[in-house]
């Protein structure tokens, strides 16, 4: 078993590494012999989609070296989600959407032949049977029915993007409000939502 857990925020002592990193403990030991690879978005140099990103279309056989060094970067960050069974995703709201490390990493594993195809019914997501947990940190609260909610650009698009390349089991766990006085007791829920979902998760492929 692997678990990838993904961190997007710039900032060393953020809400979404310390409940991220708590995911990632908490399924260690629900599988002690599992690994967990970690992938750090803002220590690493995540290349723009510039016009060589054309190379996605060819042939692997036809790529230049100068293409195939431009897309390694793409090709690291894809087998990293092929080889994981569970995803943690670290993502703080910045101006009611995401990061832009995380969007760059969108950008970098959304791929045509890769992460989805296309058919006579359309575009198919090529990424299944793994869960997925999107952890975000807000300032203030979105909830659905409120009239906060038309300014979540975070969580539908997330949802979306997800889903368009075959990650579909998805469970987002939001540490809200935590530019008020309620951002503790937010966070403490936070956790323990996480503790409880990875205990389920282990109970369940235990009775699997």
């Amino acid at each position: 078993m692997k678990l990838l857990r993904i961190d997007s925020s710039a900032r060393t002592a953020s809400v979404t590494r310390q409940l991220t990193a708590r995911a990632a403990e908490e399924w260690k030991e629900n599988n002690p012999d599992g690994d967990v690879i970690h992938r750090d978005l803002s220590a690493i140099e995540i290349p723009p989609i510039t016009d060589d990103w054309s190379a996605t279309h060819l042939d692997a056989s036809k790529l230049s070296p100068g293409q195939r060094s431009y897309l390694s970067t793409s090709d690291q960050l894809i087998d990293e989600l092929r080889a994981a069974d569970t995803i943690v995703i670290g993502a703080p709201m910045y101006n009611f959407s995401i990061s832009s490390p995380l969007k760059a990493w969108i950008d970098q594993i959304v791929r045509i032949g890769k992460t989805f195809g296309s058919g006579p019914n359309g575009p198919r997501g090529l990424l299944e049977m793994k869960k997925v947990i999107v952890i975000t940190a807000r300032g203030g609260a979105y909830e659905k029915g409120t009239a906060r909610e038309a300014f979540d650009f975070q969580e539908p698009y997330l949802r979306h993007i997800l889903g368009f390349i075959g990650l579909t089991d998805v469970t987002f766990i939001h540490a809200e409000n935590q530019s008020r006085d309620q951002a503790a007791a937010s966070l403490e829920s936070a956790a323990e939502r996480i503790t409880g979902l990875l205990a389920d998760q282990n109970r369940q492929a235990v009775a699997f």
